[in-house]
């Protein structure tokens, strides 16, 4: 099925669709497109920088894996390079966060950690958009995935919620590439949610990141990413149990600019659409809120769940960095 392919190109799909929809409200969306199912893939189809910086993740695993097992120091380095890369590359230029951009800035900075540079206040969606990749990595423990997820994360997003929405990102990616249906998703992710939550800070991949918040614990610090969670998977539980596909799916899961918000409402417009990948991009595409990334998740976990075949071949041929999409779905698949 290439569910490797299918998540990347998904990712990159739903970016892209997303691009032109972002900011703008529901009216407006509805006089530009009256039937948000008649949405099609701009010309060109351009990407954001959350495509960019999943690329740049995935080079950046890519190259530790080579060097080894995946471990905190062998991750960290070439993770970093790849996103000052990206700070610098004259292509950064698709309206990038400005936690991203701060972070990356500090991260140039060979005097500092990453832990130093890490904004330890930011919870906003820039480390989950873009942590698909570790989700389709290969024989990966649970906890190796979890704390490279986070430490992904942690680089430019340090808020404890950051850190367990990118984690619950890549299980989400990692359930159903290894075909979980998607209907038992809201619970197998609420029981990961609240095992890790118990298991607590995990020192080995984050370090001292915690003394850099001001929580009393670095216990408390890490409770207070999964209970952000857990209370996001409540509201996709009340949402999916009164679902509203016609409706604008921010409207109850949240506008997706925080973390568990992007999770979250993306995971929505997926399970309201579980059999239908275009109409899930389609619907996080046309939503009040961060609408590229709503809809660049949605296609990562469409992509998981059908593979390469989910997507049109003419869209595919248009997609901007297709040929690196592809390689690395080949890498993974």
């Amino acid at each position: 099925m290439k569910r490797a392919t299918g998540t990347l190109l998904g990712l990159a799909i739903g970016d892209a669709l997303g691009k032109p929809t972002e900011f703008k409200p529901i009216a407006e969306l509805e006089r530009w497109c009256p039937d948000w199912r008649e949405q099609q893939l701009p010309r060109p189809a351009l990407v954001t920088d959350d495509t960019q910086m999943a690329l740049a993740l995935a080079r950046g695993l890519r190259t530790a894996q080579e060097r080894g097992p995946l471990a905190p120091l062998r991750l960290t380095r070439p993770v970093r390079e790849e996103f000052v890369f990206w700070y610098f590359d004259p292509e950064n230029n698709r309206a990038p966060g400005r936690t991203c951009m701060q972070a990356c800035r500090r991260l140039s900075k060979d005097t500092n950690s990453w832990q130093q540079a890490s904004d330890v206040g930011s919870k906003g969606c820039g480390a989950n958009m873009r942590v698909a990749p570790v989700g389709l990595l290969p024989g990966l423990t649970d906890r190796a995935r979890s704390g490279a997820a986070q430490l992904q994360s942690a680089l430019t997003h340090g808020h404890p919620t950051a850190l367990a929405a990118s984690d619950l990102t890549a299980y989400t990616v990692r359930l159903l590439v290894d075909g979980v249906e998607p209907a038992e998703l809201p619970a197998r992710l609420r029981e990961y949610a609240l095992q890790t939550r118990v298991r607590g800070y995990d020192e080995y991949w984050l370090g001292d990141l915690a003394a850099h918040a001001q929580d009393r614990s670095p216990k408390a610090f890490s409770d207070r990413g999964w209970d952000d969670c857990l209370l996001e998977l409540d509201r996709l539980d009340a949402a999916l149990a009164r679902p509203e596909p016609e409706g604008d799916p921010c409207a109850v899961t949240g506008e997706g600019w925080v973390a568990e918000e992007a999770f979250g409402t993306a995971l929505l417009c997926f399970l309201l659409f579980p059999d239908d990948p275009l109409a899930a991009v389609r619907r996080g595409a046309f939503s009040s809120g961060d609408s590229d990334s709503i809809a660049c998740l949605a296609g990562a976990f469409a992509g998981a769940r059908h593979g390469a075949a989910a997507w049109p071949a003419e869209w595919v041929r248009r997609i901007e960095y297709r040929d690196e999409l592809l390689e690395f779905g080949a890498l993974w698949d």
